[in-house]
């Protein structure tokens, strides 16, 4: 009875099992907008090698290593605020919030050079924090650190291990921040349109859940009610027959 309550469907343990030969729209890209609480690595460069110096400042802070005398460096970056700015060197306080990263290197390039700083300078913008966690039904429950600022949901799994064999894969929950707000989204790994879903690349600070399925959660139960029934039976089991023998 319990073999045939623990039985899985196959069709629903495999992905994309309505994938047919053929091609299909290449998922959109989100933009990654900055929001408050970002940690940004903003370099400049320029002609001028010792006036840009004083901009990459912010980006990498000399820390004192108390176990030796040397000092190592570390990437500090520009946070945003709560109110959604950055201090930045020479131009004061700057809004950011809810620009591109294309957007604010426009921004701080046309800054610099209307207040005659720097003369043609090169900005890189990048996120030092861009980070989703993945939980549940996955090998190894992680946080995974995006240095290249770009995730699929599939890559996000791989490197969690994959899913479980007790993985529900067509309730996948993606938690989201969206405007101050936690959005949530449920995606079917067994079918084709997660492709096509807004949710198919993640973004900074996502959170994907993966829930068990039936027969997890039974397996689970009944071991607990069975286990220490068992563990009990074979306790008595000993005790009888070190009586027997005596």
């Amino acid at each position: 009875m319990f073999a045939f309550v623990s039985c899985v469907n196959t069709k629903k343990a495999t992905y994309f099992s309505d994938q047919k030969n053929g091609s299909f729209a290449a998922p959109t890209i989100p933009k990654l907008v900055i929001q408050p609480n970002d940690l940004l690595s903003i370099s400049v460069s320029s002609l001028n090698a010792e006036a840009s110096a004083v901009f990459n400042q912010a980006n990498n802070s000399g820390v004192n290593n108390n176990n030796t005398s040397t000092t190592t460096t570390t990437a500090t970056g520009f946070l945003v605020d709560g109110a959604g700015n950055i201090q930045y060197p020479f131009l004061g306080q700057v809004p950011v919030s809810g620009l591109t990263k294309e957007e604010l290197k426009d921004k701080l390039t046309k800054a610099l050079v209307d207040k005659k700083l720097l003369v043609d300078p090169i900005l890189t913008v990048r996120f030092l924090n861009f980070k989703v966690t993945v939980l549940g039904e996955v090998a190894h429950p992680t946080v995974v650190t995006v240095p290249s600022e770009r995730i699929s949901l599939l890559e996000a799994i791989g490197l969690a291990g994959d899913l479980t064999i007790y993985a529900q894969r067509d309730n996948v929950l993606v938690i989201r921040d969206e405007n101050g707000q936690k959005v949530t989204q449920r995606l079917n790994l067994n079918s084709t349109e997660l492709f096509s879903s807004p949710y198919f690349y993640l973004k900074s600070n996502d959170v994907v859940y993966v829930e068990p399925n039936k027969s997890k959660v039974a397996s689970t139960g009944r071991s607990q009610v069975w286990l220490p029934i068992l563990f009990s039976a074979l306790s008595l089991g000993v005790i009888v027959v070190d009586r027997l023998t005596r």
